[in-house]
């Protein structure tokens, strides 16, 4: 790893800037003391590569991705997430190089379940999404300026997001397991209760989806999937268009119970969405041309899983659905990844950077 030199700590961010290395927003300076200790917190060796991050494909070592920690203004308990996401996010399913790459505004999205959450003080109810809350903005930043920093990510140049949008900044959240009426999503996708995970998703911004009546009836239940589904099967996202990808829906806990109270558990849900998040032929027609349908209605998802489902945020009217790009070799599948809490240690005294 390279070392930058400069008079003090203003000088050393505006070096930081200037060299490309931020993402916009000042950054915490990486010293070398800072990085050690965050490295440190990873229980790994500095050098360990975790692979290489496209499109530069450079080599993701435990050093440079705790550099990114300490720039994003993480503290030493939250590098066993990053290191998870981190790791998620380098495996081929997840289509990296060419997610970064595309026109398309997708951005990681980062779900931690199990103990991580209350270790590393990830939130998952009102305001999740940010802003105000330092785990959640700092997990999901490091991933990002390891995304610029080693990736090679950078605007206009090697990432070709048209217009972009607040989320690539950071898009980092925890499930609600408490408030939620299902087993957690982690659960569901074959982890067990007690351990910690990650799950990354390549995500667009989120739809808000309003869901209003009087909850506890099945004319809601049918309403609010409705409404749910139509989120997804609009022509204008990738899921509808191209079809193929994966989605995620964070449904705030009133939605949640809302739905399991008439009987629906995730599986019912995840079903119910796939079955009505089709766009109809002639919707598919005026939007991109005669007869491009074939004559036949289009489904958004190739199945149930293709869509996770989680709790999370404040209760109230509304949840959120994140569409994907739905493209790459692998379609930018999902990657769930554990958080290795056991082998994360600290220095004594340490408060972060």
């Amino acid at each position: 790893m390279s070392v930058l030199e400069a008079s003090d700590d203003a000088a050393a961010l505006e070096l930081l800037h200037e060299l490309g290395c931020t993402d916009g927003l000042p950054v915490v300076v990486p010293t070398e003391e800072r990085v050690a200790r965050m490295a440190l917190a990873s229980g790994l060796d500095p050098s360990l590569s975790l692979g290489l991050m496209g499109p530069a494909m450079a080599e993701c070592t435990v050093e440079l991705l705790a550099t990114a920690a300490v720039m994003a203004g993480c503290l030493p308990d939250h590098m066993p997430v990053v290191l998870a996401a981190a790791t998620a996010v380098l495996d081929p399913r997840f289509d990296l190089t060419e997610m970064q790459a595309t026109t398309h505004a997708t951005t990681p999205l980062v779900i931690v379940n199990g103990p991580a959450r209350a270790a590393a003080g990830v939130h998952a109810g009102f305001g999740a999404l940010g802003p105000g809350h330092r785990a959640n903005a700092s997990i999901g930043r490091a991933l990002r300026l390891a995304m610029i920093n080693i990736g090679g990510g950078r605007s206009g140049s090697s990432d070709m997001a048209l217009l972009g949008h607040g989320g690539k900044f950071t898009m980092c959240l925890a499930e609600d397991e408490e408030a939620s009426p299902w087993e957690p999503l982690h659960v569901a996708l074959g982890h067990a209760a007690t351990s910690s995970t990650v799950t990354v998703m390549g995500a667009d911004a989120p739809t808000s989806v309003i869901g209003t009546g009087q909850a506890g009836t099945t004319v809601y239940a049918e309403r609010l999937l409705t409404s749910l589904a139509t989120a997804f099967r609009s022509i204008v996202s990738n899921n509808a268009a191209i079809r193929g990808g994966q989605a995620a829906l964070a449904l705030n806990p009133d939605h949640a119970h809302a739905l399991h109270s008439v009987g629906l558990g995730r599986a019912d849900v995840q079903r119910e969405l796939t079955d009505r998040a089709v766009v109809p032929a002639d919707v598919i027609d005026a939007a991109a041309g005669p007869s491009r349908s074939g004559g036949r209605d289009r489904p958004c998802f190739a199945e149930p899983d293709d869509l996770l489902v989680l709790v999370a945020g404040g209760t109230g009217l509304y949840s959120a659905a994140f569409t994907t790009w739905s493209t790459g070799p692998h379609r930018n599948r999902a990657v769930t990844t554990p958080v290795l809490l056991d082998q994360a240690c600290a220095l004594p005294g340490s408060a972060g950077p």
